[in-house]
């Protein structure tokens, strides 16, 4: 049976200076430190924000997949 993950949420208020705080709960859920940058990001709507990865966690991502030889290079494209 399929589960909805588990959706943190809390209302927040804009400061005079734009500002919002994160709230402690979602703050340990994404593991942020002091110091730490964040993207943040409109789309639809809605603010996005997310946390900004180094490229070397991506390091070994593909591990272990089945690459066929005909799913690159093949003579069909130009």
């Amino acid at each position: 049976m399929f589960t909805l993950p588990k959706i943190l949420k809390t209302r927040v208020k804009v400061s005079p200076k734009f500002q919002i705080v994160i709230p402690k709960a979602i703050r340990e859920q994404m593991k942020l430190e002091p110091g730490q940058e964040l993207f943040m990001y409109l789309y639809e709507g809605k603010l996005h924000v997310d946390i900004i990865r180094p490229i070397t966690e991506l390091q070994g991502i593909a591990k272990g997949i089945d690459w066929k030889k005909d799913y690159r290079d093949r003579n069909d494209r130009f």
